[in-house]
């Protein structure tokens, strides 16, 4: 048997267990006709380079398979019929991937990165929120709010909404 790899986006708007549904679905076509699916991968909600049928964003699966082309082509076929399924890619290759595919390898290591401790480093250099409520840096004609808290330049209104 053939050994490939299928990576296919969803459609935004459905729930994750309707996504599961769709790979249990796809996974059952190449069981029935003798295939096997060796690893599946849901890589999430992410976004898509441009938009498919008014879909910005799309939940990405990926298949590594090991079945005969004619459970492919019915796979692919299905894939094809489908609304739900937005673009799907099916490549045959040499050997499969063992353990984690690439985009699951640069989650896992974004998510161990050190989250920074809020916007401390854009503080210590003079930007964002100051003490008094404004943005940026607090200069005689600079930009954010003045001492006065009048904002951006202006002279600070009276009770009844007016300049003085």
């Amino acid at each position: 048997m053939s050994l490939y790899e299928c990576v296919f986006i969803a459609r935004q708007d459905i729930a994750q267990p309707q996504v599961d549904a769709l790979a249990d679905q796809f996974a059952g076509v190449l069981t029935s006709l003798g295939g096997e699916v060796k690893k599946r991968e849901y890589w999430g909600l992410r976004n898509i380079a441009f938009r498919i049928n008014k879909n910005r964003k799309g939940h990405y699966l990926l298949f590594n398979i090991s079945a005969p082309h004619a459970a492919i082509k019915e796979m692919e076929r299905q894939m094809n019929i489908n609304e739900d399924i937005l673009r799907y890619l099916t490549v045959r290759v040499e050997e499969l991937e063992e353990g984690p595919s690439a985009v699951m390898q640069a989650k896992n290591q974004r998510d161990d990165r050190p989250r920074r401790d809020g916007d401390d480093r854009l503080r210590r250099e003079g930007f964002g929120r100051d003490r008094e409520g404004g943005f940026g840096r607090d200069r005689e004609g600079g930009f954010g709010r003045d001492r006065e808290g009048g904002g951006f330049g202006r002279p600070p209104r009276s009770a009844e909404g007016e300049t003085p």
